[in-house]
């Protein structure tokens, strides 16, 4: 998809918003500081889980960019987009070391997001991940979200993720239809976004790893392999989640049994589609 929201972030004066609030009803404390979670989640993501809080304030993006006003294009996505509509997903990525240069629009994400389609050429969504830029703080990888009330990429430095990390992630909503973004960190459920998007209850879902290369400054970019896993879907109006499976109807943009590549990257789906790598091709 375009990502127009995403380049107007990028263009603008760089900011950030509020940290996430309390879901409405629900006083969640502030996350304390904590470790990488040391085994899966227990449940799903909710107000309502146990020990859950909520992030602190996201970093301020830096504005030293190249001078020149340059328009960020070059975008590859590795990954899949359901047809229909669900109330959420859930799952893991690791994190690895791409060659993201310095002073640049080049960034490589693991991210899930939610979407719709408001007609007239918008586009409103939620998305959540892990991203290393190359506009702020190169050669880190940071957790993230982005959304399109603000229009701003979001860090969270409070959360310390290296190479080799794994983050589990949840991006969903409740019968309210306020959309929120989770991160499993300190064996609890913290809360780092919630929008009143238009959304609705339901929205299409995505799980892609995404790299843009800056146009004004072509040069190839190296990833190694990212793993993505325990993708599970949440059903529209609630319900227990489910694998995302090939009876979910999913759409990835290329033939069935081709094998998707992107710019000198390729996906090897392990288990249609809850387990798969993406990262440089090997041949």
């Amino acid at each position: 998809m375009t990502r127009w929201c995403l380049v107007t972030g990028l263009a603008a004066a760089l900011a950030v918003t509020a940290p996430a609030e309390s879901a409405p009803g629900v006083r969640l404390p502030q996350c304390s500081p904590g470790k990488a979670s040391t085994r899966p989640p227990t449940g799903p993501a909710s107000a309502s889980s146990p020990r859950a809080c909520r992030a602190d304030r996201p970093a301020l993006e830096s504005a030293r960019l190249p001078k020149g006003g340059f328009t960020p294009s070059g975008y590859h996505h590795l990954g899949a987009g359901t047809s229909g509509e669900w109330g959420g997903v859930s799952g893991r990525f690791s994190v690895v070391d791409g060659s993201v240069r310095p002073q640049t629009y080049d960034f490589i994400v693991g991210r899930f997001m939610a979407k719709k389609d408001m007609g007239a050429g918008r586009i409103a969504w939620l998305e959540a991940g892990w991203a290393e830029t190359g506009w702020d703080s190169p050669g880190r990888q940071r957790v993230y979200t982005f959304n399109t009330n603000t229009n701003r990429w979001q860090f969270y430095d409070q959360y310390q993720v290296r190479p080799g990390d794994q983050v589990w992630l949840d991006v969903s909503t409740d019968r309210s239809g306020m959309w929120r973004a989770w991160l499993w960190w300190n064996n609890r459920w913290n809360l780092l976004t919630q929008q009143q998007l238009p959304l609705g209850g339901s929205a299409m879902i995505e799980q892609y790893v995404e790299v843009h290369v800056d146009a004004t400054r072509q040069a190839k970019i190296d990833m190694p392999e990212v793993t993505v896993d325990n993708v599970q879907l949440r059903p529209a109006g609630g319900g227990p989640a489910r694998y995302w499976r090939e009876d979910v109807p999913t759409v990835t943009g290329t033939a069935p049994g081709e094998q998707q590549r992107r710019g000198g990257f390729c996906l090897d789906w392990k288990t249609r589609y809850d387990t798969w790598t993406a990262g440089d091709c090997r041949d």
